[in-house]
């Protein structure tokens, strides 16, 4: 089938103001951003002289247990820009497109637990468009409209090395060591690829190795807050391999992490969700030279871990070694204007629908989080 040209609309309650939008996925290309562009819809009746603006914003939300109690909730704005789009302003300047900052985190979000409630942490991106006597007005929710987007990143053109870690081990009463190195057989994976970790094991020590234990672990730091790193496994495998003093071990060892196994696991990160739709594990993070971590929110990063059990008269001992690698989505393939369908498919945003799924006193006009989206109705099958 040809792809169709899919526009999200949304409208406020008042029909005041609607939005139109051709996507909700802007790419994040390091050095700049995609300019995040749509069509207003204005009734000019319905306005009553009031004027329209449209906000673009960027908000860290943070909560932890110990605020919950209490009910507080850290919420901050990264980046806000607002624009008056009717009537339309005299000065050219102030109407064209504000560049997305290329110095803002991607959308991020920790996953909550089954029972939790409430806006989670995370880095989420809004458009508003609201009708108001002034842009410092009380603005009223029946003439707002508000659409989440998200900001994403794709795994860069060329590979890097494959990275590969390696130490030796001495221990007391021992002559020789143990000798280990883990190499992956590439630097980059996309979501979904399976990771091979090639390892070799020279244990010319007198100690047994009753096991060897990889794991996929996923690392994410919130950095703008308190500085928090939360470290997750999200692949492991217990081989109950064993390596006796004197022998060796050559083996490549497989390894998947996906979502789909970790759906119930409180505080993983997950890269930046719109309501009623699917997502994944968060993809690692790229930072643009020169940008300071401390206002980019969450900041994600993968590792193999490999710990090798080693046995012994006092006890069991470990030896451990980390190998990072990055795990992202490839660049779509880009489809010619030629090739796309002339349908356009209007994906409305139906209240009707969410009074449906929302709970009894739930604000339909309340914002969305990123990882629990914003009010979408569901895909066409």
């Amino acid at each position: 089938m040809s792809p169709k040209n899919v526009i999200f609309k949304k409208t406020c309650k008042d029909k005041s103001v609607g939005v139109f939008m051709g996507k909700r996925d802007f790419v994040d290309r390091v050095d700049s951003v995609d300019p995040v562009d749509g069509v207003v819809l204005i009734d000019p009746e319905a306005l009553a002289g009031r004027k329209v603006f449209v906000t673009l914003s960027c908000i860290f939300r943070y909560g932890r247990d110990d605020m919950d109690v209490i009910g507080i909730a850290f919420r901050r704005e990264l980046y806000l820009s607002t624009r008056q789009v009717y009537p339309p302003l005299q000065d050219r300047d102030k109407a064209v497109h504000t560049k997305f900052p290329d110095n803002l985190p991607c959308s991020v979000a920790l996953q909550p637990g089954p029972h939790d409630v409430g806006k989670q942490c995370a880095v989420e991106f809004e458009i508003k468009a609201f009708s108001a006597e002034s842009q410092d007005a009380k603005v009223r929710k029946r003439s707002t409209v508000k659409l989440m987007i998200r900001k994403v990143q794709y795994a860069p053109d060329m590979q890097g090395a494959p990275p590969s870690v390696e130490t030796t081990k001495d221990f007391v009463m021992s002559d020789k060591p143990l000798h280990v190195k883990v190499a992956l057989d590439k630097q980059l994976y996309y979501h979904g690829e399976t990771i091979h970790a090639h390892v070799n094991i020279t244990n010319n020590s007198n100690k047994n190795i009753k096991n060897v234990v990889l794991s996929v672990d996923q690392v994410a730091t919130v950095v703008l807050y308190s500085n928090d790193s939360y470290v997750k496994c999200v692949d492991i495998e217990d081989s109950g391999d064993s390596v006796s003093a004197g022998a060796t071990l050559q083996k490549v060892y497989k390894l998947l992490p996906l979502l789909a196994n970790n759906r119930e696991r409180r505080g993983i990160a997950l890269d930046g969700k719109l309501k009623h739709e699917d997502t994944n594990l968060a993809s690692s993070s790229i930072v643009k030279e020169g940008v300071l971590k401390e206002v980019l929110g969450i900041m994600v990063s993968y590792k193999v871990m490999v710990k090798l059990i080693i046995g012994g008269m006092m006890g069991s001992s470990e030896v451990g070694l980390e190998v990072p690698f990055t795990l992202m989505h490839p660049k779509p393939e880009a489809v010619k204007e030629s090739e796309m369908e002339d349908e356009l498919v209007f994906q409305e945003f139906k209240r009707s629908y969410l009074k449906g799924i929302m709970g009894a006193g739930e604000d339909d006009d309340e914002e969305g989080n990123v990882s629990g989206g914003d009010d979408m109705a569901p895909k066409e099958k």
